[in-house]
């Protein structure tokens, strides 16, 4: 993906950045891709914390990506870096913790409003409560909670690829000609 200054900025977090949030990233670029707005958009993720940074991917979830041609074997686990509250256009926090942790840390309404939960783009959970929401961290767990995962990202993408359509466009219309 190319990096411009008028790109969309998406990023996913969860704690470590090794499980729930690198599969949201590279499977929601890959739904990108596929709808032809790669280079309008630029997909990344984190941690809220530093407890995996400068780690790969877990093999587990590598194993489900790989299960739809999904390569990870490139992802390294960072931490959040409070500067991109202002550089994303979109956060999407993978549970309530998430999502509170970043709410605190957020610096102003601007950032606030940036945050939302990435299953609330699923339309059976769009206007449930954040709490159900949340997609249970898997490391505890083994294939089946990372085929769960998955399942839960895979569902939210078409209404979440929706909103970074019209998002997009929107910034489109909104540059100077």
């Amino acid at each position: 993906m190319t990096s411009t200054s008028s790109a969309y900025r998406v990023i996913t977090v969860c704690t470590g950045n090794i499980c729930r949030s690198p599969m949201a990233e590279l499977m929601l670029q890959a739904a990108l891709e596929r709808e032809g707005l790669d280079g309008l958009v630029e997909v990344d993720s984190a941690g809220t914390t530093g407890y995996e940074a400068g780690r790969p991917i877990d093999p587990r979830a590598a194993r489900r990506l790989a299960v739809t041609q999904l390569a990870s074997e490139h992802h390294v686990a960072r931490e959040w870096e409070p500067e991109w509250f202002r550089e994303r256009d979109l956060i999407l926090a993978l549970d309530i913790d998430h999502y509170a942790w970043l709410s605190e840390a957020a610096p102003d309404q601007e950032s606030l409003d940036k945050i939302r939960m990435l299953r609330s783009f699923d339309p059976a959970m769009a206007g449930r409560d954040r709490l159900e929401q949340g997609i249970e961290d898997p490391w505890y767990g083994g294939h089946a909670d990372f085929d769960a995962v998955w399942h839960q990202i895979h569902t939210a993408l078409p209404g979440l690829v929706q909103h970074i359509r019209a998002a997009v466009l929107q910034n489109t219309q909104l540059q100077p000609h």
